[in-house]
């Protein structure tokens, strides 16, 4: 099999398992919302709210991650909008083992195809060749030797005196002079 055809392959499993596992965990959510008072399209802007999110905040997360910036307020977002999802999995699954198993194989394939699609990074391209041979790169520049130049003639400090900052009276407690500019 080609490389070609090996990612035409997995493009059409990718695109049928997010389709499907999609399908399957924004419907959970819209019947469970809708199960619990909510009108049919806030079950949808449910459902769209809570799976978006995720996906969302994975990217966010790489993107943070690239930038070198904090990312620990995303992972806990990511991690509970997730959870969420499950949830809304399991909540509408009979209640047994295999039926909370099956009910968030779902949302667990969604969750498992977002994460490896967003951690597939691009190959890096070797650095480029210097332009200059390896024994050259240590060598320290010869120094320059000129004869020192005699020191200038110092300038004596002029003593400026600044007027004193007049305060009016009980601005600042004369016991509290760090305090200045805050009044009360």
């Amino acid at each position: 099999m080609t490389e070609r055809t090996e990612s035409a392959v997995r493009l059409v499993i990718l695109l049928a398992i997010g389709t499907m596992a999609g399908a399957a965990a924004f419907t959970h959510v819209h019947d469970l919302s809708v199960a619990h008072g909510q009108p049919d399209w806030i079950g949808w802007a449910n459902a769209v709210a809570v799976e978006l999110m995720a996906i969302y905040l994975g990217l966010e997360l790489r993107a943070r991650r690239r930038a070198g910036r904090p990312v620990g307020l995303v992972s806990s977002l990511l991690v509970a909008f997730a959870l969420l999802s499950l949830a809304a999995q399991v909540a509408e699954a009979e209640p047994s083992v295999w039926g909370w198993t099956v009910a968030a194989v779902p949302s667990l394939a969604f969750l498992a195809l977002v994460k490896v699609v967003l951690s597939n990074a691009p190959a890096v391209p070797p650095a480029p060749e210097p332009d200059q041979p390896p024994g050259d790169w240590y060598e320290v520049p010869e120094q320059a030797t000129t004869e020192p130049q005699p020191p200038a003639d110092p300038v004596p400090p002029v003593a400026i005196s600044a007027p004193a900052a007049v305060l009016p009276p009980r601005v600042v407690p004369s016991d509290r002079p760090h305090v200045v500019g805050i009044i009360r």
